[in-house]
């Protein structure tokens, strides 16, 4: 296959967007120009006319007002304008990252290990050469027309690959970041990573409380503690009940499953939100047959929708979260904690500038309406590199269209280099007896979006938005009173584990940010490495924008501190 070479195709000559009269300073003749009725009466409605009659131009306090005449090096636009360039010039500084991907698109010219649902595949399920080409040129290129010629195998939009062009004026571009090359297809760890994956879908009915307790959640761990090379959540080297399925940060492995900030009550002013929410129907898979999982890699929609259960329910199960991932709107998650942190006493950072104020309060810098913005800012950003990422580097194939390779290796349709983890698992003959085919069970019926797995979208959001919060409160603040939900989700009881007093902040928020990272593995949709590299890149994004930020402030102030995914400090 001809290797394609990468260029850089982000060098775009900036534009001028502002015309001549908003480039004007009213301070060129050193006093206010006059506004003439009927050029100003051309420019807005009569109504308005009225409230500038006499109008008079306030000298600036912050810069004497012959200064501001005489030198406009003083004036506030011009500051505003030497930190904007301060800022663009330390990010043209930092070095570019070289971005490796795993080398399976050159290592397999039928693109076995790389995305391409959507695209018009062959009958048994490999994507069409020139299709794939097609997809190729545009991501090359980077032109609009190109994209726009990629051919579709159905109805299935491809979801915004141009997304990862778009430039940032805040913290540094999208292609600045970069994460490590995705497991190889042919791999063990990719092999431990799908193991995990078909473990997680036959579990997804199963309380997270009864974890170990029950045979398929018993025969998870035993299966787990087989592979060889699994890096999900162990104790002493050794998958167990209690690190089932759990993330690897710290908090993680601490207190119950799900987070708090998953379960407790939020106040929104006077709505009280009581956190239950509407569940899938239990037992119920998709695209386990060979002739609908072909439908959904051609991207033959309209899809069905998920079938909902009558009532609603906390979250109890993988199923559950499967369903909040699912139809959650972008930060809702973390939205939820800010309220509930700011409602409930949880101190602030103790890098705020305000908390040793006697006479004042943040509101737009370091105070409530600050921190909300902020994770609609961070979350936004993080997103544009991750789908940098997910396009233009790795283009990793789905869980979903692995569980193919694995179908047709194990029927004889075609050899595929799947490795013997996987065609050993127990969980692969479980499968089967469930279900008749080896195919990884879904739990939606579009089975994932039209975008390449690797990084997550919900994993870097999630990275981004509890690091932002992390960098707002005090992560070392003990939650009170934890709960843990019923094992019919309808109501929530005290969780009393030898733990409870260890249930933090930082711990919570690292905990939720795996609950939504890994919610999307318990749907089929994403693997471990998607949720482990995707939480730390959200992290560098934020860490990026909180530095560009701090230049801006008026506040004297030294920096917040907070605890990175890893277990390291770092001040911002």
């Amino acid at each position: 296959m001809k290797e394609i070479q990468m260029t850089d195709l982000l060098e775009t000559p900036a534009v001028a967007v502002a015309g001549d009269h908003a480039a004007r300073d009213p301070r060129e003749s050193g006093v206010a120009r006059a506004v003439s009725r009927r050029s100003f009466l051309g420019g807005v409605g009569a109504s308005g006319a009225a409230a500038v009659v006499g109008a008079v131009e306030v000298p600036s306090l912050l810069v004497p007002t012959e200064a501001r005449a005489d030198d406009d090096d003083s004036s506030r636009r011009a500051r505003s304008y030497r930190i904007r360039v301060a800022a663009a010039e330390a990010q043209r500084d930092v070095p570019a990252p070289r971005h490796m991907s795993n080398g399976d698109e050159r290592r397999y010219d039928n693109f076995i290990g790389n995305y391409s649902q959507g695209l018009p595949h062959d009958n048994i399920g490999e994507v069409e050469p020139t299709a794939y080409q097609a997809l190729l040129t545009a991501l090359h290129t980077g032109r609009p027309s190109d994209f726009a010629t990629i051919p579709l195998g159905g109805t299935a939009k491809l979801a915004g690959p141009q997304g990862g062009l778009a430039f940032d004026l805040q913290g540094a571009d999208c292609a600045q970041f970069t994460i490590p090359p995705a497991p190889t297809v042919a791999g063990a760890e990719r092999a431990g990573e799908m193991v995990e994956d078909y473990w997680m879908a036959l579990a997804r009915d199963v309380p997270f409380s009864q974890y170990g307790s029950e045979p398929v959640t018993a025969a998870a761990v035993a299966d787990l503690n087989k592979l060889t090379l699994f890096k999900g959540a162990k104790a002493n080297g050794t998958v167990t009940a209690e690190t089932l399925f759990r993330g690897l940060r710290l908090g993680d492995l601490t207190g119950p499953y799900v987070s708090q900030f998953f379960l407790l009550p939020v106040n929104f002013g006077t709505l009280g939100v009581v956190q239950k929410f509407k569940a899938y129907l239990p037992d119920t898979d998709y695209l386990t047959d060979f002739s609908s999982w072909l439908a959904v890699q051609n991207g033959q929609g309209p899809f069905a929708a998920n079938t909902l259960t009558g009532s609603t329910s906390y979250m109890k199960n993988g199923r559950d979260l499967g369903a909040w991932v699912h139809a959650d709107i972008t930060f809702q998650a973390y939205l939820f904690a800010a309220q509930w942190l700011a409602t409930h006493g949880v101190p602030l950072n103790p890098g705020n500038p305000y908390l040793t104020s006697l006479n004042q309060v943040g509101v737009q810098t370091f105070g409530s309406q600050y921190i909300l913005d902020l994770l609609g800012e961070v979350a936004n950003r993080a997103l544009k590199a991750m789908w940098y990422q997910k396009w233009f580097v790795h283009r990793t194939l789905r869980p979903i269209a692995y569980g193919g390779l694995v179908h047709n290796t194990i029927t004889g349709v075609a050899r595929y280099p799947v490795h013997a983890d996987v065609l050993n698992s127990g969980a692969i003959a479980k499968t089967f007896s469930k279900h008749g085919s080896y195919l990884l069970p879904a739990a939606y019926p579009e089975g994932n979006p039209q975008h390449p797995s690797y990084a997550e979208g919900h994993g870097v959001i999630a990275g981004a938005c509890v690091t932002a919060l992390k960098a707002f409160f005090n992560e070392h603040f003990v939650i009170p009173n934890p709960m843990v939900a019923s094992d019919d989700g309808q109501s929530l009881l005290p969780y009393t584990g030898l733990d409870a007093g260890q249930i933090t902040v930082g711990g919570e928020l690292n905990k939720l940010a795996n609950n939504v990272a890994l919610g999307r593995d318990m749907a089929g949709e994403h693997w471990r490495s998607d949720a482990e590299q995707s939480l730390l890149l959200g992290e560098a994004v934020t860490i990026s924008v909180l530095r560009d930020q701090r230049a801006t402030y008026n506040e004297t102030f030294n920096g917040f501190t907070f605890t990175r995914f890893d277990g390291t400090t770092i001040t911002v």
